[in-house]
């Protein structure tokens, strides 16, 4: 398996080298919003440890991605009026992979509406900016 490469775009981003629209963080873990979202609040949740996906995540950073996970899952129904959440989380290039730094999509959806097809359209900035209030405000009263 190729090495962790420190310059990954997720990489960058939870060096704040580049921007994001964040709705949680801590010491261990990093979640916002994707651009190219596959439905309204399309979030992706990262360990900030460098790992490249399951395969060489500590198990601790594993578990703290997937309680964070959880918690944006749960807000996510509330925020979004959703029915139900779809959890993805792809490794390696035969497995779906794109990024290759541990992440978890989450993903509210809505009895009958399908999902966008991956990395099919760029979302507005002011759509992603709004999604991410609704979202982040939800985490703090949940």
């Amino acid at each position: 398996m190729p090495a962790y490469d420190p310059n990954n775009i997720f990489a960058k981003i939870i060096r704040g080298e580049l921007p994001c629209h964040k709705v949680y963080e801590d010491d261990k873990a990093l979640a916002f919003l994707d651009i190219m979202p596959r439905a309204p609040g399309h979030t992706l949740v990262l360990p900030k440890a460098p790992a490249r996906n399951l395969f060489d995540v500590s198990a601790d950073d594993l578990a703290h991605v997937s309680r964070v996970a959880q918690k944006i899952a749960k807000a996510a129904i509330s925020a979004f009026g959703a029915d139900g959440v779809t959890v993805q989380q792809f490794n390696e290039s035969a497995g779906g992979q794109v990024v290759f730094h541990l992440h978890v999509h989450v993903i509210p959806r809505k009895d009958g509406v399908p999902m966008k097809p991956p990395a099919s359209e760029k979302e507005k900035p002011e759509a992603l900016a709004a999604n991410a209030a609704k979202l982040a405000t939800a985490l703090k009263s949940a």
